[in-house]
């Protein structure tokens, strides 16, 4: 039976990479696409960004691909206007998907993209573990005309499933980082932490950071870390900045896992309004977060490994798409990919 897949285009550019990761997906073998609005193109159509028809077919698929939402058409500072983001938040609930896995390995052909020296970057290979459906991002609002307020919470269940995806995923070393010097749920987490840790992954050294530590020594010190494990908030801002060891966020993919469910896949990057239209949207990321798909959604390790060896061929032979300094647009970047899968 082929393998369901939901796919979510979403908004600006991620219809433009979503077309290449369906066919890369065609190479690949059979599945079973259904594709599905999401996010303002939900809005524009139903009003929502995610509708329980939407949600529905996402809870029956084996994974779920998505590719961008957002946009300034649907900003707004009204507090009971939809928002795109709404949708990412409710599909995330939806299934139950608590951990978001961001690797970051700068590869060798794109060090000299990077923002920092080579020397620095050089030999970089770290996971992101976020925290994803807890923390502040879900915490009860209020909001007046003269004050507002964003309620951050953590429950010591939440602090353990995800330490234990972090020490799980970890070969030597975790650095749980927190702000525990001035938040209460930052105390919580450093102490669930330390306690799942003594209890049952003893052998994995633990390090706690604070998160503007952690920020200072992503830049200064990127190969000192293995997993990076922290709440929301912190690991929303964190990746972002690991993403750019790898010279542009139009290269870092992620998972985002929960129980027995679907998991969902996604490049980091935004939906890149400015640049949808022009046949330029990088969709390497996109194409790296169905290897993600592949191999923690649908256990086809060796079709994740072409997938990645494709990606890191095109770039080895000198693909640069224009964040990453060439001249390639997403038409060039997907066949230089294809070809190398055979």
């Amino acid at each position: 039976m082929a393998h369901r897949i939901v796919t979510l285009p979403g908004d600006g550019i991620g219809p433009e990479i979503m077309a290449p990761a369906v066919d890369l997906l065609s190479r690949l073998g059979e599945f079973e696409l259904q594709e599905h609005p999401f996010g303002g193109a939900s809005i524009d159509l139903y009003g929502t960004a995610l509708t329980g028809e939407t949600l529905a077919a996402c809870r029956s698929a084996d994974a779920v691909l998505l590719a961008a939402v957002g946009g300034p058409k649907w900003d707004s500072t009204d507090p009971g206007a939809p928002r795109p983001e709404q949708g990412l938040f409710g599909v995330r609930e939806g299934l139950g998907l608590f951990a978001n896995l961001r690797p970051v390995r700068p590869l060798p052909a794109l060090y000299d993209a990077s923002p920092l020296r080579r020397e620095r970057i050089e030999g970089t290979d770290l996971l992101v573990v976020r925290e994803l459906i807890g923390g502040i991002y879900f915490g009860e609002r209020t909001r007046t005309a003269d004050a507002a307020s964003d309620l951050c919470t953590y429950t010591r269940a939440e602090i353990e499933r995800i330490a234990r995806v972090a020490f799980e995923a970890a070969s030597s070393r975790v650095a749980s980082v927190d702000k525990a010097n001035v938040m209460e749920t930052s105390r919580l987490w450093r102490e669930v932490v330390s306690e799942v840790h003594a209890r049952e992954f003893a052998h994995i050294e633990l390090e706690h950071v604070l998160v503007d530590n952690a920020a200072m020594q992503l830049v200064s010190q990127p190969t000192r870390f293995e997993v990076i494990l922290t709440e929301n908030l912190f690991g929303d801002i964190l990746s972002d900045e690991a993403a750019m060891l790898t010279g542009s966020i139009g290269m870092l993919p992620s998972a985002s896992l929960g129980g027995d469910g679907p998991g969902l896949f996604e490049p980091v990057h935004g939906s890149a309004p400015d640049i949808a239209g022009q046949g330029a949207a990088n969709p390497l990321a996109m194409f790296l977060s169905v290897a993600l798909m592949l191999r923690h959604g649908l256990s086809l390790e060796d079709e994740a490994a072409a997938v990645e060896s494709a990606v890191d061929g095109a770039l080895a032979a000198g693909l640069r798409t224009r964040d990453l300094g060439g001249e390639a647009g997403t038409a060039e970047a997907t066949r230089a990919v294809l070809d190398r899968l055979g």
